[in-house]
């Protein structure tokens, strides 16, 4: 099942000036096993990685297109996370463990157990 959810963001860009991004997320696949286990894959902002660094890891790790991984990038910028893939949990761990080597900050919220 695919989906499509736009989401507005309002940044401050200087004192006075708010710039609105549209934000296109895509579920491409459905991801609910019928198990009732979906989490969430979290990647949090911090001061250390770069808006390319974090693009590259979105691109390579989850194969997202260019134009995806640059707006995910942004929601985790302007609003201190964002869920970047829902799946059953056994599939986001090795996703997770990758990203974590890189060194994002990915964490697993949801589903059944502990990350």
């Amino acid at each position: 099942m695919n989906k499509e959810l736009w989401i507005r963001l309002s940044v401050e860009v200087e004192e006075d000036v708010d710039t609105d991004i549209d934000i296109l997320l895509e579920e491409i696949a459905e991801t609910d096993d019928g198990s009732g286990s979906v989490a969430e894959l979290i990647i949090y902002n911090d001061e250390v990685n770069t808006f390319d660094w974090v693009i590259r890891c979105l691109m390579e790790i989850l194969n997202y297109p260019l134009q995806q991984a640059e707006q995910l990038t942004l929601l985790i910028h302007f609003k201190g996370k964002a869920a970047v893939k829902t799946a059953p949990r056994s599939e986001l761990r090795p996703i997770k463990d990758a990203l974590v080597e890189r060194g994002l900050s990915a964490v697993i919220e949801g589903g059944s157990g502990d990350d």
